[in-house]
C-alpha cells in the first residue's frame, strides 16, 4: 500500500488524541456512577466527542459548539435521571477550546462560537433547573469551577497559533533577505563583469585592432618589404584577427552570461597543426608526438589541452626564445596525458614578462575537468608543463 507522506502521521495523531481525551472519563467514570443512565449518557457524549475531534481542524468552531452542546445534553440528561459523570468530560471541551484558538484565524467565528457556548452553557442550567429537583443534581457553582479553567485553553491555542504566525513570518522575512541579498550579488557580479569587459575592451581590444590595421597596412605595401617580413606580416595579421574574434567573444560573454554561444568555433586539438605552425613561423623549433587520436577526444578535453599548449609555447618563446619544445600527448586508463617541455633558451628571453595568471588559468581549466597540472624547470635550465585530464566525467 503506498503511504502518502504526512497523511497517515496526521491521522495517527488524531487516533492519539482521540483516544488520550476520550478513554480518562470511561476509566474515571467506574469510581463515579455506573448506572445504565450514566453510562448511556456519557456514551453518546463520547460518540459526539469522537467525531468533532477528527474534524476539529477542519471546523473548529462547528466542532466546538456541537462539542460543548452535546457535552451540556449529556450532563442536563443524565442529571435529570439521578445520574452523575465524571469531571473529566469537560476533557473534550479543553482540547476544543485550545484547537479554536491555534486553528480558527476568524475572529468573527470565533466570537461567534465562545457567544454560542455562553448561551448554550446557559440554557443547559435553565433546563437543569426545570427537570431536576434534587439539589444534587442540579447544576451551580461546581459547573462554573469547572468552566473557569477553560478560557486558559482557548488562549493557550491562540498563543501556539501567534508562534508559528511570527516563525513563518520570520522565515519569510529571511527567505526574501536571502533573495535580495542573492540578488544583489548577482547585481554586483554583473556591474564588475561589465566593468572588467568595459576595460578589457578599450585597453586590449583597442590595441589588438591597432595591431592588425598595422599589419593590413604592411600587407598592403608588401612589395617594398624583404620575403622573410611579409611572412611575419601575414602571420601577425592572422594572429590579431584571430584574437580579436575569440576577445569578442569572450566580451560577450562576460557582459551577458547568458548568452554563452561561441561568435567563433571553440578551437580544439583539431587545429593542433595550425598552432604549431605559427610557433614555427615565429622562429621555434617543436617536436610532436602523438599516442592518441586526439580528434577523438571530448570537446572539453579538447579546448583545455588546446590552451595549455598555446600557453606553454607562448611561454616558451616568451621566456626561453629559440629554445626547442617537445610536446607529448598519451592516452592510458581513461585519461590524456599532455606534457610540453622546453630546453634552455638560445638567448635571454624578455625581461618582466608575464604575470603568472597563464599557469594560474591553465590550473583551473584542467581542475575543472577533473584534472592536475604540474609546472616547473627542469634540470637542464628549461621548464615542463604535464596537464593529466580524465576522459570521462560530468563536464568531459
Amino acid at each position: 500500500m503506498r503511504v502518502v507522506e504526512g497523511r497517515w502521521p496526521g491521522r495517527g495523531a488524531d487516533a492519539g488524541l482521540v483516544v488520550l481525551t476520550l478513554v480518562p472519563p470511561l476509566l474515571s467514570q467506574l469510581y463515579v456512577d455506573t448506572s445504565a443512565t450514566a453510562w448511556a449518557s456519557l456514551a453518546a457524549f463520547e460518540a459526539v466527542g469522537a467525531v468533532v475531534l477528527v474534524l476539529r481542524r477542519r471546523l473548529p468552531a462547528t466542532a466546538f459548539v456541537v462539542g460543548f452542546g452535546a457535552l451540556m445534553a449529556a450532563l442536563v440528561g443524565s442529571a435529570s435521571e439521578g445520574a452523575k459523570l465524571s469531571p473529566l468530560v469537560f476533557l473534550p471541551l479543553a482540547v476544543l477550546l485550545y484547537n479554536l484558538g491555534s486553528h480558527c484565524t476568524s475572529w468573527a467565528r470565533t466570537v461567534r462560537a465562545l457567544v454560542g457556548g455562553g448561551v448554550l452553557a446557559a440554557a443547559g442550567l435553565w433546563v437543569n433547573r426545570l427537570t431536576t429537583e434534587s439539589v444534587d443534581f442540579q447544576g451551580g457553582l461546581d459547573v462554573f469551577a469547572a468552566l473557569a479553567p477553560m478560557p486558559l485553553a482557548w488562549a493557550m491555542g491562540f498563543a501556539a497559533r501567534t508562534r508559528q504566525t511570527l516563525l513563518a513570518a520570520a522565515e519569510r522575512r529571511a527567505a526574501d533577505a536571502s533573495r535580495a541579498q542573492a540578488l544583489e550579488a548577482a547585481q554586483a557580479t554583473q556591474r564588475e563583469r561589465a566593468r572588467i569587459a568595459g576595460e578589457m575592451h578599450d585597453v586590449v581590444a583597442h590595441s589588438l585592432t591597432l595591431l592588425v590595421v598595422h599589419a593590413e597596412t604592411l600587407r598592403a605595401r608588401g612589395g617594398e618589404l624583404p620575403d622573410w617580413a611579409r611572412a611575419r606580416v601575414d602571420e601577425l595579421a592572422a594572429a590579431g584577427r584571430q584574437s580579436s574574434g575569440e576577445l569578442r567573444g569572450l566580451l560577450r560573454m562576460l557582459r551577458d552570461p547568458a548568452d554563452a554561444v561561441p561568435l567563433q568555433p571553440v578551437p580544439g586539438l583539431g587545429e593542433l597543426d595550425g598552432l604549431l605552425d605559427r610557433h614555427r613561423a615565429a622562429g621555434g623549433t617543436i617536436e610532436v608526438r602523438r599516442g592518441v587520436v586526439l580528434e577523438s577526444l571530448p570537446g572539453p578535453v579538447q579546448l583545455a589541452g588546446y590552451r595549455v599548449v598555446q600557453e606553454a609555447l607562448v611561454n616558451a618563446r616568451r621566456h626561453a626564445p629559440g629554445a626547442p619544445v617537445r610536446l607529448t600527448f598519451e592516452g592510458a586508463a581513461h585519461e590524456l596525458r599532455c606534457e610540453v617541455a622546453n630546453g634552455r633558451g638560445a638567448r635571454r628571453g624578455t625581461a618582466g614578462a608575464g604575470a603568472g595568471i597563464g599557469l594560474v588559468s591553465m590550473r583551473e581549466r584542467v581542475g575543472a575537468l577533473g584534472g592536475e597540472l604540474t609546472a616547473g624547470p627542469t634540470g637542464d635550465g628549461g621548464f615542463r608543463v604535464v596537464a593529466t585530464m580524465p576522459l570521462e566525467g560530468p563536464d568531459a
